[in-house]
């Protein structure tokens, strides 16, 4: 068995997964993110994104394959030590905000920092310092009906940044947004992964979102097709230029 490049904190090799009803999600998918890498995983609706996201963090155990975190095979363990590692060293957005209706906005987001056994007062003024960057530091003590749909989006967003996760799975997460939000959100996204070194997995079909990254992996029906290098280059220039390999 091959072991994982040392300087990868998550190594996918050859992962396949097939939906209930037998159609493909993922056909001999292999990758490998760097720490601290922004790596956007592109294509059409239907393509396999969020299968891919989904099996990289454990949510689902790819049937077919491996994924390894730093030296730990994913693919090896149970359903409860999965959760272990999602819960404390992984961050989720998904598409729709989700949220806890009965909790407050700074509660829902100083929750997974809670359940890791932070205090709540120190998770109070992370959670409120996370708000206030994503521009809802205001609506802290409303409840998620109170808000509007793009409102709990950035909630959401906050709540998976609060806990500095190691890597953090997005999957299409200015999705519910209006375009004038979207680029404010991924700024405040790209900038706050970088400051703090999380490496971010991040599934759009967006080419705009995707220009952020530091690399793009695009899939097509399930399978790899191609890696998208994009060279690093001044906030106030374009992304002119990309190597492609095949």
């Amino acid at each position: 068995m091959e072991a994982p490049p040392d300087n990868d904190v998550l190594w996918a090799r050859s992962l396949h997964f097939s939906h209930q009803d037998g159609s493909p999600g993922v056909t001999g998918v292999s990758l490998g993110v760097r720490e601290g890498e922004i790596l956007a995983v592109s294509g059409p609706r239907g393509s396999g994104k969020t299968t891919l996201l989904r099996c990289l963090s454990g949510l689902v155990p790819a049937q077919h394959g491996e994924v390894w975190f730093n030296s730990t095979a994913v693919h090896r363990m149970g359903p409860m030590t999965r959760e272990r590692l999602r819960r404390d060293r992984f961050g989720w957005i998904d598409p729709a905000p989700a949220l806890v209706p009965e909790l407050n906005v700074w509660e829902n987001t100083a929750l997974p920092l809670m359940l890791r056994g932070t205090g709540r007062r120190r998770a109070k003024v992370a959670a409120l310092e996370w708000l206030e960057r994503l521009d809802v530091g205001d609506k802290s003590r409303r409840h998620p009906a109170q808000l509007q749909q793009a409102e709990r989006q950035r909630v959401c967003i906050a709540r998976a940044l609060a806990p500095a996760p190691t890597i953090l799975f997005a999957d299409e997460p200015t999705a519910p947004l209006h375009r004038a939000d979207r680029a404010h959100v991924l700024r405040t996204l790209t900038t706050a992964a970088r400051s703090h070194g999380i490496t971010v997995v991040l599934a759009t079909h967006d080419a705009e979102t995707a220009a952020l990254a530091d690399r793009t992996v695009q899939l097509l029906d399930g399978r790899r097709v191609n890696t998208v290098h994009l060279p690093p280059v001044p906030e106030t220039e374009g992304r002119a230029e990309c190597s492609l390999s095949v």
